[in-house]
């Protein structure tokens, strides 16, 4: 599995030009094995830019980018092999998925691998089977699928090459609650089973919350926080100064303490509020 270090890193787009903009600044950061990680932030504030430089699409303007020890930007480093290691799904599916039929779709990165026609097939089947897709769709066009199915294609596709990381950017985008509680649930099942580090790009509280284990939240361009989801939603305020907010149950259990009920305001998601509210009244009682 890929270790990644990020040391200093900087970037701009259009260098030089009336519109040049820094997108990073300074970033340093490591990246373990199987870890599960949240990258958020406000739109415009280096997310995307962020997991494209893992990924190798984008280079820093400043910097270096190690994996497993070596330096991504050395002349004879294959890039090629590291995004077979360091998989990327786009925010927008439509822009990932490209064949005639869904399984199709899923076998040209194994294909391009260099696998032979079985063994790109097998990969396919596996990784549509791993993500939940129904069989009797897999020979059906892209275009006829909801969101939700779509996601699920571009996550086999990715997956159909055996990454050792996997980003995901925005993930659950425009889905309902229960589509986005179907993808979230399934990237923790699939980083649990396969031991994969997974990247998890959002702007959504509530998404993180409730699977990562570490959070990093940027800020034009710079990270402002770098821990565990229930130390960085003790920061609220200063998240709210940036445009971000805590999940609900933060600030609901926030008003039941003031309103004098006696509850830990460390709860991030649904059920550990509700646990400590049930605890809380059985004590009373």
């Amino acid at each position: 599995m890929a270790s990644i270090i990020l040391d200093k890193i900087g970037f701009t787009y259009s260098s030089g030009t009336v519109h040049e903009r820094q997108a990073l600044k300074n970033i340093n950061l490591q990246i373990g094995e199987g870890e599960f990680i949240g990258v958020i932030g406000q739109t415009g504030s280096g997310k995307s830019t962020l997991v494209q430089l893992l990924n190798g699409l984008l280079k820093a303007s400043d910097g270096h980018i190690y994996v497993d020890g070596e330096d991504i930007y050395d002349d004879d480093y294959d890039l090629k092999k590291l995004r077979c290691r360091v998989g990327l799904v786009f925010q927008y599916p439509d822009h990932q998925l490209f064949a005639t039929t869904n399984f199709e779709d899923v076998c040209f990165g194994p294909k391009n691998q260099g696998l032979g026609k079985k063994e790109a097939e097998l990969r396919a089947f596996e990784a549509l089977r791993s993500v939940g897709f129904p069989e009797e769709l897999f020979y059906q066009p892209p275009f006829e699928l909801s969101g939700g199915q779509k996601r699920r294609v571009a996550i086999a596709g990715v997956l159909a090459m055996k990454p050792e990381v996997l980003i995901l950017d925005e993930p659950t985008a425009g889905l309902d609650p229960a589509g986005r509680d179907e993808i979230l649930g399934l990237l923790s099942q699939m980083r649990s089973e396969l031991g994969i580090t997974v990247i998890l790009v959002s702007h959504s509280m509530e998404d993180v919350a409730e699977y990562v284990e570490r959070m990093i939240v940027l800020d034009n361009g710079e990270i402002l926080f770098d821990a565990p989801p229930r130390e960085v939603f003790g920061h609220h305020r200063s998240l709210e100064e940036i445009g971000l907010a805590a999940p609900q149950v933060t600030y609901l259990m926030e008003e039941l303490a003031k309103s004098g009920m006696p509850v830990s305001t460390g709860a991030v998601t649904v059920q550990e509020a509700a646990q400590e509210i049930v605890s809380v009244i059985g004590n009373i009682r």
